[in-house]
Formats: structure tokens, sequence, C-alpha cells
């Protein structure tokens, strides 16, 4: 029995020693992690201002009101919370939401002078017995350029705003107009970058569709078959180019487009115009901005044939670099004196090189800063151009 007796106690013994060690491991990783009640606050505020920050980041809607009311009115401490554009409520968390209409025209008021108000009970009058509106304070939520706003946060008080409240509404403002001025620039990228292709297809079609009609009715007596083929490879290379849709294409339907271009070219120059092709298949999937090929083989075969005497040749290659895809497009033409790219590609007499300017512009904006055009030249020593673009990168969806 009592051999039993201290079985048992070596049992309770061990127990007790596993509970021990538990506790502190627990208590090591706890130091280890976020211990402190500071470091806990700092985690929570960073945390809820991140979800305002996405919705606010994609412009200011009613959608996007909605899900980000609900977090500024946690970082604002408020009994409820508003965003207004003067006109109407985008979106309400919390009590009050029976102001609405109070709470714009102040907004109205507050847009106009781009001035915050703070509002008591007396601007708010209510004959709701449960209402527990006190005051509120309007923030005008500075986001476009010129550092005036277009919207407005309110945040609805309990009791008389206190100086707290009103210090943190309008920090919570400045901080949310700033996301939504981020958005209004990303916005404005975005028209930029299409206002670029629109331009690149105005700078490129005046250059291309005369000269082509031109060749087609060449053939048009003398070979009917040919030139009907070249009406459609000309069809279908409008189409192309002037698509209504998509930022992005794949090198594959970039390629397809140069061969149509370079088909009409030919029918122009003959044999004066030689093409030497060199493809990776596996890089034939990757994506790359819209019209950012065509471009450098038009110039080339401008600049390699249209004041060289003989025989000009353009070469395409696309190589398999591991992460990227390394294309240049060079031609063996007369060249010209590398200090006028020094200064960013400028337009020349004839209007030669804009687009590579274009195009060297629309590489950065989207992959970064490492991703332009490198153009190697020389009088008499022909043109090079070069881009390395990545296999995958975020946003890019041909």
């Amino acid at each position: 029995m009592a051999g039993q007796v201290g079985s048992v106690l070596a049992v309770v013994a061990v127990l007790a020693a596993l509970a021990a060690a538990v506790v502190a491991v627990v208590r090591l990783r706890a130091r280890r992690g976020i211990a402190t009640a500071m470091q806990r606050a700092t985690y929570d505020v960073l945390h809820t201002a991140a979800l305002a920050a996405d919705p606010l980041r994609a412009g200011l809607s009613p959608g996007t009101a909605a899900k980000a009311a609900r977090p500024l009115r946690t970082l604002v401490g408020a009994t409820g919370l508003t965003i207004t554009d003067g006109e109407s409520c985008l979106a309400f968390d919390g009590r009050g939401s029976h102001h609405s209409d109070q709470f714009t025209a102040a907004a109205v008021r507050a847009l106009d002078s781009q001035r915050s108000i703070v509002l008591s009970a007396s601007d708010l009058p209510c004959d709701r017995v449960d209402c527990v509106v006190r005051g509120a304070v309007v923030a005008p939520l500075a986001s476009r350029p010129d550092g005036r706003a277009a919207a407005a946060l309110v945040a609805v008080a309990d009791d008389h705003p206190a100086p707290g409240l009103v210090q943190a509404t309008l920090e919570a403002a400045r901080w949310a107009g700033s996301q939504l001025a981020l958005a209004e620039l990303d916005s404005s990228r975005e028209r930029l970058a299409k206002a670029e292709v629109r331009a690149l297809r105005a700078q490129i079609s005046p250059h291309f569709i005369y000269n082509a009609l031109t060749a087609i009715g060449s053939f048009v007596r003398t070979d009917p078959e040919r030139a009907r083929e070249l009406i459609l490879e000309f069809a279908e290379f409008t189409r192309y180019s002037f698509r209504a849709h998509g930022d992005f294409t794949t090198l594959a339907e970039e390629l397809r487009s140069i061969d149509r271009y370079l088909t009409i070219e030919r029918a122009r120059f003959g044999d004066r115009l030689q093409v030497r092709l060199q493809i990776a298949p596996e890089v034939l999937p990757v994506g790359l901005p819209f019209l950012c090929l065509q471009p450098l083989v038009e110039n080339a075969v401008r600049h390699g044939l249209s004041r060289k005497p003989g025989v000009g040749m353009v070469s395409i290659e696309a190589q398999d670099a591991g992460a990227e895809c390394h294309i240049t497009v060079e031609d063996d033409g007369v060249g010209m004196d590398p200090a006028v790219f020094a200064a960013g590609m400028p337009e020349t007499d004839d209007g030669q090189h804009v687009g590579l300017a274009n195009v060297d512009e629309r590489l950065r904006s989207v992959f970064g800063d490492h991703f332009g055009l490198v153009v190697e030249t020389a009088p008499g020593a022909g043109t090079k151009v070069s881009m390395r673009v990545p296999k995958f990168h975020p946003g890019v969806r041909a």
C-alpha cells in the first residue's frame, strides 16, 4: 500500500513539474511576442488602420466608404461615424444615422470653408427620446492635388465633443485624405498610361497607314490576289493596334501583329527589307505592355531603310533569361549620335523615336525604373534597342 501511495505521489510530482514547464514556456513566448500594453495598442492601431487603408486606396465610393467606416470609427473612438461627399452619407457605422441629413448639411459648410466644424447638441435637434447624439466633429478629407477636400469625415459623440475626440478625428481625416490622394494618384497614372497608348496609336497611324495603302494600291491592277492578302493583313494589324480593351498583351500577340506589319512593309521595300527572327518558344506567353514592341520595329524599319541605300536588316530576338525575358530589336541602318538619346530620346525632325520615349516611360511605370529601354547606336553603326521584361509581375495580366 505504501508503495502504491509513493507511486501516485511520484506521478503527481511529474505532472506538477510538466505544468510548471508549460507555464514557463507560455510566459517565455509571451515575452517574445507582444508583451506590453503599449505594444498591443500599437499593433491594434496599425491593424485597424490597414483595414481602412485598403478600401480607401481604391478611391471613394459607397462601397469603399462602407468598408472603411467601421475601422475609422474604431480609430477615432466615436459613437458613430459617417463619410459624406456633401450630397449624401456614403456610409454610416455606429449610432446616429437618423441625423444623416444634418451631418451632410454640416459637411457642405465644412467643404465650402475647407475647415473642420464642431457641432453641439443645439446644432443637432432631435425628437427621438432614445437619441444618444450630443455632438459631432466634421473634418474635410483633403485628397485633391490642390489640397482641397471633396468629402468629409463626421465623428458622432454621445456628449459634447471632447478635445481628444476632436484631435483624433482631425488626425484620422488627414490620414484618410492621404489614402484617397494616393488612390487619385494611382488613377491619374492609369489615365496617363491610357493616354500615352492613345498618343502612340495616333503617332504610328499617320506614318504607316498612308504608305500601306499606297503599297496595296500598287498591286490592285498587277496582282489582285496579292492586294487582297495585303488588305486582310492591314485590317488585322489595325484591329490589333486600335483595340479598345486591355493594357497588356502577350509577346506572341505582339509578334503576330509585327509579322503583319512587316508583311506590308515588304510589299513596299521588296528585297531591300531583310528580317531575322530568333524567338525562344518558352517566352511567347510573357505579358508586356500593349504596343511596346511594335514602335521599336517600326523605328528600326524606318531608320534602317529610309536613309540607307541598298539592303537593310532588322533583327528581332527574344531570349529566356531565367526570371526575365530579354528582347532586342536591331537594325544596320545609318545610326545616330548617342547624345540624341541622352536627354530622354526627344523627337527628331521627322518624328522618329517618339515611340521609343513612350515605350520607355510605360515600361518603367509598370515594372520599375530598372526595366527601361537600353539604346545602343552610333553614326554608321545602326541602332540596337533592348528591353528586359519580368516573366511574372503583379498586375500584369495579358
